[in-house]
């Protein structure tokens, strides 16, 4: 029995009746998502640490090594692999993602899942290479991101004048 456990019967396990005390952590369990999308952001920690914590395990690392590795301390290792850390820095994150990615890449191709192929691609886009974030198209037509762009830096009042110049040119381009 761990420290601050006391033996009990089931029926004085349950909670009392009458209403439920509010939380006093302040960030809700599940959030809504702009898409609508509900996310527990806290059981996707608890995943994250999990799987991060097998993939050190994986790879004999202890937890010391790792943060040595990462540049973290072995707290925030501790922290993410428990599901602490939902107030992780994404750069703590990264850091060791990139020291477990790096011993990884140590290993054959051959052995590892179609998966974890796959998300050491992905980490390839997100991963610093060297010299820092590789920035890529969000669009097919780079042209009309720019256009976006510029959009967006209009004022308000000055969008409804560049899409009536827009609609103009586009008229007159068709008819030649």
């Amino acid at each position: 029995m761990g420290i601050g456990c006391s033996m009990s019967s089931p029926s004085s396990m349950n909670p009392p009746p009458g209403p439920k005390p509010q939380s006093t952590n302040t960030m809700p369990k599940t959030e809504r998502e702009p898409l609508g999308v509900p996310v527990d952001w806290q059981r996707w920690m608890r995943g994250l640490g999990r799987h991060k914590r097998r993939v050190r395990e994986f790879l004999g690392l202890s937890q010391e090594q790792l943060a040595r590795v990462a540049g973290v301390s072995q707290g925030a290792i501790s922290r993410l692999e428990a599901g602490r850390g939902l107030a992780t820095p994404l750069l703590v994150v990264m850091k060791i993602n990139a020291a477990l990615k790096q011993a990884i890449a140590k290993l054959d191709p051959a052995l590892l899942s179609e998966e974890a192929q796959r998300l050491l691609e992905l980490d390839d886009r997100i991963a610093p290479a060297g010299e820092g974030y590789q920035s890529f198209p969000l669009l097919k037509d780079a042209g009309l991101e720019e256009f976006i762009r510029l959009y967006h830096e209009l004022p308000e009042r000055q969008r409804q004048k560049l899409l009536a110049v827009m609609r103009a040119t586009a008229s007159a381009l068709a008819e030649r």
